[in-house]
């Protein structure tokens, strides 16, 4: 990215970057001690997930059913919690129920669950499927005339899942630039690392090969991220990849490319050293 284009963003890339740390707090508050949750993918996907919700998304605070909105899918859906902070930031979750997560009877569960959490557009998490729903949403918002846009942020470790590669087919063939998929490239599955595991590189070769329009960047540089999201929206007659390279647990030293920190718990005093490390941000 050219100097004088990033100069474009600076101001807008400084409110992403201070949202994404403030929504990884959040995700360490929900988590707190003793408890498992996904820090790691939650904290990689920081950065995109406060662009698209705090500045490129066109939504209404107050009705989350508007029927222009752009749609975001978390295909990966076991991060939910950083959805679940950006919908607690936007007024559609009420603050108070963060701390409820994945307690029985409430709405804010390990995975997103369209019939109980305003602002939530699928149920996910069973790996693999949120590309389809896109590509399923996307073609109806065309049929509807609807300028409204689809996002759908996918895992690394997801693209081993076969439908992934039958709904990139179907984006391109009927191509919907109206979708937009983020990849959080974190390098880090479940299990370990997505090179040592299920190797599902070369990502910008092959979404080439299946007809996408592909953009590589730094998915923690807030002007990168937003700039991307304007060159996917310019894109005509194709869907956009947008392969965003991410640090799991970024933010958290203990935990930054670490396995263990993808559904791990934290001590009281990790707990404290996290929100320590991030609020110096927030």
């Amino acid at each position: 990215m050219a100097v004088n284009t990033r100069e474009k963003y600076t101001k807008r890339a400084e409110r992403v970057a201070f949202m994404a740390n403030k929504l990884r707090l959040s995700v360490l508050e929900m988590i707190g001690e003793g408890k498992q949750g996904h820090l790691g993918g939650s904290n990689s996907a920081a950065e995109v997930v406060a662009a698209l919700y705090f500045d490129t998304m066109k939504l209404d605070a107050k009705d989350p059913k508007f029927k222009d909105r752009d749609r975001f899918i978390l295909s990966k859906g076991h991060a939910a919690l950083i959805q679940y902070a950006a919908l607690a930031e936007i007024g559609y979750i009420d603050k108070t129920h963060l701390k409820e997560v994945k307690s029985l009877g409430s709405a804010l569960q390990g995975h997103p669950d369209i019939r109980h959490t305003p602002g939530i557009e699928a149920n996910t998490g069973s790996l693999g499927q949120g590309l389809s729903i896109a590509c399923g949403i996307a073609l109806g918002l065309r049929l509807d005339k609807s300028p409204a846009r689809v996002y759908v942020m996918l895992g690394d470790g997801e693209l081993a899942e076969g439908q992934i590669w039958e709904a990139a087919m179907t984006a391109s063939f009927y191509g919907l630039d109206g979708v937009t998929a983020i990849l959080d490239r974190n390098g880090f599955g479940a299990m370990g690392p997505i090179n040592s595991r299920f190797n599902t590189n070369p990502h910008g070769d092959k979404w080439r090969a299946f007809g996408w329009h592909v953009i590589e960047i730094d998915g923690h540089d807030t002007a990168m991220v937003l700039w991307a999201l304007e060159e996917a929206a310019k894109t005509k007659d194709k869907p956009t990849i947008i392969i965003a390279n991410t640090v799991k647990g970024k933010g958290v030293s203990f935990a930054e490319n670490t396995a263990a920190f993808h559904n791990g718990i934290m001590t009281a005093r990790q707990l404290e050293t996290a929100i320590g490390e991030v609020s110096k941000w927030t």
